[in-house]
């Protein structure tokens, strides 16, 4: 059989659930007991749905940015292919500079030398036609000196493989 102050404390206990439901004082008729866990999904019902707002907001927000970012990269890429392009063109357009300057540079060259080595040519000729007279008179002279040698020296006597002997 219970104590009393076992029956007290159980008493108590069961009291203690009564007392949220309210103000202490006179009998409440028909007291209920409190619904905390109820209580508490109240009060936070609203910040958390001002929560799920702000993430659904953020949401929107990343998938706008998403959106922006993919739009200036495919843009980014099309003008970086067309700087591409035009960049190729220009290189294309240098090159044909660089090609006539250098062609032209190389024709210039060309015709300095061409006109250096007619100048040489010219100044050879020159050179020949003031000498010719002296070194044909000297040739003469010495075609003229080994045939009076000829005619002053007697013929060689035919060697034995030579039948017809001399073909002078």
């Amino acid at each position: 059989m219970p104590t009393g102050g076992e029956f007290v404390t159980g008493f108590r206990d069961f009291l203690t659930r009564f007392r949220p439901a309210a103000a202490p004082g006179r009998a409440a008729p028909g007291g209920v007991p409190a619904d905390r866990s109820a209580e508490l999904r109240a009060e936070l019902a609203p910040p958390l749905a001002l929560l799920e707002q702000a993430e659904a907001e953020a949401r929107t927000v990343r998938e706008r940015a998403a959106a922006a970012a993919a739009s200036r990269r495919r843009d980014a890429e099309q003008r970086a292919a067309e700087i591409v392009t035009e960049a190729r063109q220009e290189a294309r357009l240098v090159r044909a500079r660089t090609a006539e300057q250098v062609l032209s540079a190389a024709e210039g060259e060309a015709a300095a030398l061409l006109a250096e080595a007619e100048r040489e040519a010219v100044a050879v000729r020159d050179r020949a036609r003031s000498r010719a007279p002296a070194l044909t008179g000297r040739v003469v002279a010495l075609v003229l000196e080994d045939l009076a040698a000829e005619q002053a020296s007697p013929p060689p006597p035919p060697g034995p493989g030579d039948p017809q002997g001399d073909d002078r």
